[in-house]
């Protein structure tokens, strides 16, 4: 009997133990659950079934128990029920993963917004657009490129092809239609560096200037740029890493304020030599852009009336930390056909029915490749400039999504080409036959 109680005391020792261990990974888990749940009902108008069986249908995230309260807004995740995470919707910045019971009804500012343009044709405008037949384009030739990406082992979502400010091509997959808000993932952090083009244009920062941290002045730290931040060639250390507990998932799911992680890591190389994808340096770039207004309404404001309802972007909603910061690393959603406008506005080199938003000369700064990225990276975008995709053109640049969510702008051949979905694809090949199509 003594020796059976052992057992007994040894055995839950152990769960005990093997529990406490797994603690943090089943909080993240939990956290992500309900996050991608909250955006999915409440954002993109989506059901919680459809998530579990689609979004959320990859181990572990699909070990959670979900459910959903529509009247408070919430989303309830529970992993094994040992740990229960929480997602509360807020108008206007999208949905957040609370920490204390308090973030369940706290007051909070949301952005003001401009009016959407719905009677001038797209893409200028939300009407629809004016029929075009390009005499130049082989439509059967690209409807067979599109089609490609739609088999059942790509998980596409959507395409939308723009030629000379013309939609020539879209498919959705069934259940998504042009009015499919869908999450851009890091494509956000091209909305980011947008913003500080705008900024820049309207001479309200320069780049070039040393990051306005307090903390960094005493240490090396100091001599580090925002042109660094942008092009994540920092130096700073940084662990991006989703397979695991890292500091992305750390910030991303157990944070309150998600643009202090970055400012509290030190230098493991030297600013300007040392290229390193790091989701914290985008929102610490999200906290400084806080820092250039007067008031956190008019930091809100500014992103939707300076640039995004601007170019009629008016489906979007930038998702915010608890402290009310853009998480300008993973969080935006919009439709496809306002993602191209997106792509098109890069197109234009910034320039929206006649009005400049950044200087022309910010198409070059951001498409310039940060040193040691192998030519991969550029201040917030991602480019093709060593020909990763060798049958692209090498000026051909992008904003790029976990799991393939992707806006490429082709200058030389006038197109914007959106792509959505739940894998990886062949981009190099896709793009080859849109290109041969057109020309």
């Amino acid at each position: 009997m003594k020796n059976f109680k052992r057992f007994l005391l040894l055995l839950l020792v152990l769960l005990i133990a093997i529990v406490a261990y797994n603690y943090p990974k089943l909080n993240i888990l939990a956290g992500y659950s309900a996050k991608n749940i909250a955006s999915s009902v409440f954002v993109a108008n989506r059901s919680l079934e459809y998530t579990d069986a689609t979004d959320n249908n990859f181990t572990p995230v699909n070990l959670a128990a979900d459910e959903v309260d529509y009247k408070k807004g919430i989303t309830i995740s529970s992993a094994f029920g040992l740990l229960t995470r929480k997602a509360v919707h807020r108008k206007g910045l999208g949905t957040v993963l609370t920490l204390i019971k308090e973030d369940e009804t706290a007051s909070y500012l949301s952005p003001k917004r401009l009016q959407p343009d719905n009677v001038t044709p797209y893409p200028y405008g939300n009407a629809p657009q004016k029929d075009t037949i390009f005499t130049d384009v082989n439509y059967d030739k690209l409807q067979l490129a599109i089609g490609s990406v739609f088999k059942k082992r790509n998980q596409t979502r959507a395409v939308v092809v723009l030629y000379k400010d013309q939609i020539i091509a879209e498919k959705y997959a069934d259940g998504f239609t042009k009015d499919s808000k869908i999450l851009g993932w890091s494509m956000t952090k091209s909305i980011l560096s947008t913003v500080f083009g705008v900024l820049q244009y309207q001479g309200k920062l320069n780049v070039y200037d040393k990051a306005p941290i307090d903390s960094w002045q005493n240490d090396e730290r100091k001599n580090i740029t925002l042109h660094n931040l942008l092009q994540m060639n920092s130096g700073l250390e940084w662990d991006e890493n989703y397979n695991e507990i890292s500091d992305a998932t750390k910030m991303l799911f157990l944070e309150r304020d998600m643009t202090t992680m970055q400012e509290e890591k030190f230098l493991v190389g030297k600013p300007n030599e040392t290229w390193n994808y790091s989701s914290g340096t985008s929102n610490l770039l999200s906290g400084i852009l806080r820092k250039q207004f007067n008031t956190h309404q008019e930091y809100l404001d500014f992103w939707y009336t300076n640039f995004i309802d601007k170019i009629g972007m008016n489906s979007m909603i930038l998702e915010a930390d608890l402290s009310g910061n853009y998480v300008g690393s993973s969080y935006s959603w919009a439709t496809p056909r306002d993602w191209a406008k997106f792509g098109l506005l890069y197109l234009k080199k910034g320039n929206w029915k006649g009005e400049q938003l950044f200087a022309k000369e910010w198409v070059e700064y951001i498409t310039t490749p940060t040193p040691t990225s192998n030519g991969t990276y550029g201040a917030q975008f991602w480019l093709n400039a060593k020909k990763q995709f060798k049958d692209v053109p090498a000026n051909m640049f992008f904003a790029d999504g976990y799991q393939g969510q992707r806006v490429y702008v082709l200058p030389d051949q006038e197109l914007v080409v959106v792509r959505f979905g739940l894998s990886w694809f062949d981009e190099n090949e896709f793009l080859k036959e849109i290109i041969s199509a057109v020309e």
